[in-house]
């Protein structure tokens, strides 16, 4: 299968640290692929570093967009980020609690709307048009989410579980092929979490959109993951499928001690 995602050898120092220490990871067309390791790993560095919020000190990142050619976006721009293609959620949410819940995801289709400030002062039939598809659009989204029944709740008020769908339907808004989680189930309850494992099942399987996901929970990251990367003190310590990881004993040492089971 075609890699959607390459980085190669790629490290990110901060004054003397070596937050990230040239590391190798791909993603490949309709997979998902679970980065995980201790806190400190540098899990979240090596995110920012493909969305563009830090420019990485070594290495290269490349991305193989649906019908275009293969990329280097070291310090790409974020918002180029996201017309690229490139959709992130963070681990602590990110939402407009003040705005609804249609409204949180119309704002993701922003990267793909054309009307500028003269469409928006004379609203002319263009403009209404698009805003009207953007609309639509953004309500298909909240029922793939099953959050249809709630576009006019105000975000704040969602329970928790459903926040994290929000977060997840504004970031499918932009249109993504590549689809970054960073720890999409955490604070959840075993329902919210069989709900949400059942929903990036659904991502990959009906929108084919590839998921590069951080996360601790390794119940859920053994159960959806097609492959694992394991950070530890900044290096890739191993890499595989769930089995192998589960099998691997520096991983067994450094993350998951000598009692893991998934069926624990």
């Amino acid at each position: 299968m075609k890699n959607l995602l390459e980085i190669n050898k790629l490290s990110m120092i901060f004054g003397g640290l070596r937050a990230v220490s040239a590391v190798d990871l791909n993603v490949r067309e309709k997979e998902i692929v679970a980065l995980i390791g201790p806190n400190g790993a540098g899990k979240t560095t090596l995110f920012n570093c493909i969305t563009g919020i830090y420019v990485p000190a070594e290495g290269e990142i490349l991305v193989a967009p649906p019908g275009k050619e293969r990329q280097k976006i070291n310090g790409i721009r974020i918002n180029k980020a996201t017309e690229l293609g490139i959709a992130r959620t963070f681990q602590n949410i990110r939402l407009f609690p003040n705005m609804t819940v249609l409204e949180n995801v119309m704002i993701g289709r922003h990267c793909r709307s054309r009307a500028g400030v003269f469409g928006a002062v004379v609203r002319d039939s263009a403009t209404k048009r698009e805003e009207q598809e953007i609309r639509d659009f953004s309500y298909h989204v909240l029922a793939k989410v099953e959050l249809a029944g709630q576009v006019n709740e105000m975000a704040k008020n969602l329970p928790y579980g459903a926040q994290r769908r929000l977060e997840i339907a504004r970031a499918m808004a932009t249109e993504p092929f590549l689809l970054l989680l960073d720890e999409p189930a955490a604070g959840m309850n075993p329902s919210e979490t069989s709900e949400l494992r059942e929903l990036i099942d659904r991502i990959r399987n009906d929108e084919g959109i590839s998921i590069l996901m951080i996360e601790h929970d390794m119940k859920m990251v053994m159960g959806i993951s097609d492959r694992i990367f394991v950070l530890d003190y900044g290096e890739r310590i191993a890499a595989g499928t769930p089995d192998e990881i589960q099998k691997n004993p520096l991983v067994i040492k450094a993350y998951l001690g000598e009692d893991f089971s998934v069926n624990a």
